[in-house]
């Protein structure tokens, strides 16, 4: 069955719901009427139709999955940066050093205030993305009894990725990463360290090559880290140039921008090969949105980790908490999805035994879903080179059942899409083609 999309869309894009836990945005048929739920929110199942061999749909997922991964949703982006936020914004980078850290915290707290009244996307994880996705594939399914093959997400059929990363922000907390390496390495779980290449701090040779000779991973965080570079295209494109020259002098192939600032339409001026700056929900980031997924995904030639967590900042600092029952949570929630579980935790934050109890306690965890083979620990990189691979990846039928060819399919399997009961559900091959277990998305 084919996907067809209905003609004589709306002219204004809109939001709309699309089963249960998914809310789209887009253009969509002006020419049915529409379910409209206690929020006010359109509905669009009722519309749902096949003509012949092809699915009908209100909307195009194409451009929906776009709009929400690029943030497309948000009505006004530069509303983001209005003027009082901007002048805010500089005011604070400027007399942020002179400030004492519990002064610090005390003013991003009432910037952050009114975070958890945001209806959209949805707090902690939301998987809007992912849940459109599922949905036509739960449609197309119905007339394919058999399933629908396709290459798994993770290397050697692991059901999900979890990816540590550490931003560093002052001298303090480069001073920390010799210390914050020894925790990793303690549980058997390697990270990427994210750099400020001006101002911030001096970052000699020896630093960077302490921090690769113990198999960690370094990219780089935005230029100075002083909330200007995404003030306009202009600023945007010079300092561009200055991070991708930084990124050949590190040898690094990864950024992200300082404080999560981001414009997607800008980064093909990047010669980075993935970026980590865009968080799948952005409350109690300064800039607020969220792409929506909980899966890698590309810009261009780019390809976005997205963050799926709570930073350790917003979770000591904001929601004052000293457990890991939210991030415990999160992981639960991302697994279920088989999506990427990625991590910020600032070594600048883990100067204090408090901190560090937070920090240790998730590292045991993460061990511990790795030993299970529940989860597939890994470097950045190490994702970037996978979904890069996966993506150029093809599959051929053979005999009774499917081959994957390609570089990396020795570590690829063969999955199937299927009905049970109605929900959509998954079964993974092994390599010896072989049934290998059944998981279900949440």
């Amino acid at each position: 069955m084919k996907v067809r999309v209905e003609p004589e869309l709306s002219v204004e894009p809109s939001f709309f719901r699309f089963g249960s836990g998914a809310t789209g945005y887009g253009h969509i048929s002006s020419g049915s009427s529409l379910w409209t739920s206690s929020n006010g929110v359109n509905d669009v199942r009722p519309n749902l139709r096949s003509v012949g061999q092809s699915l009908s749909l209100p909307f195009d997922p194409d451009e929906v999955v776009d709009n929400l991964r690029l943030e497309r949703y948000l009505a006004n982006r530069n509303g983001l940066r209005s003027l009082p936020k901007k002048a805010l914004r500089g005011s604070y980078y400027h007399v942020r050093s002179l400030l004492p850290a519990f002064l610090r915290h005390s003013i991003q707290r009432m910037y952050y205030a009114g975070w958890d009244r945001i209806p959209f996307p949805s707090w902690p994880v939301d998987c809007s993305v992912d849940r459109i996705l599922q949905g036509v594939l739960r449609l197309l399914l119905q007339n394919e009894p058999e399933g629908i093959p396709f290459i798994w997400f993770w290397p050697e059929g692991l059901p999900s990725c979890a990816i540590m990363t550490h931003d560093i922000e002052e001298v303090g907390g480069r001073d920390f990463c010799t210390k914050l390496m020894d925790l990793n390495d303690a549980y058997g779980i390697k990270a990427s360290f994210q750099v400020v290449p001006e101002k911030r701090y001096p970052v000699p040779a020896t630093f960077l090559d302490g921090i690769r000779g113990r198999g960690f991973e370094i990219n780089i965080h935005d230029v100075s880290h002083d909330g200007s570079l995404f003030q306009d295209e202009e600023t945007f494109y010079k300092g561009a140039k200055k991070i991708n020259r930084y990124a050949r002098e590190f040898g690094a192939l990864g950024f992200r921008a300082g404080s999560m600032y981001r414009h997607p339409d800008w980064y093909h001026a990047l010669d980075v090969s993935y970026d980590m700056s865009i968080p799948a929900v952005a409350h109690m980031e300064p800039q607020r949105g969220g792409c929506c997924t909980v899966m890698p995904y590309f810009i261009g030639n780019i390809l976005e980790l997205p963050l799926t967590t709570t930073q350790d900042f917003a979770l000591i600092n904001v929601l004052r908490e000293y457990t890991c029952d939210l991030w415990r949570r999160e992981i639960e929630l991302v697994s279920a999805e088989h999506g990427l579980i990625s991590f910020i935790v600032h070594p600048d934050y883990l100067l204090s035994a408090g901190a560090q109890k937070v920090y240790t306690e998730l590292l045991s965890h993460l061990a511990a879903l790795g030993r299970e083979g529940r989860t597939w620990l890994a470097l950045p990189r190490e994702v970037n080179d996978w979904w890069r691979q996966r993506a150029e990846m093809r599959l051929f039928r053979r005999g009774e059942g499917w081959i994957i060819e390609g570089p990396g399919k020795e570590r690829a399997r063969v999955a199937y899409a299927r009905l049970k009961d109605g929900q959509l559900s998954y079964e993974i091959e092994s390599h010896a083609y072989g049934p290998q277990g059944n998981c279900s998305p949440g």
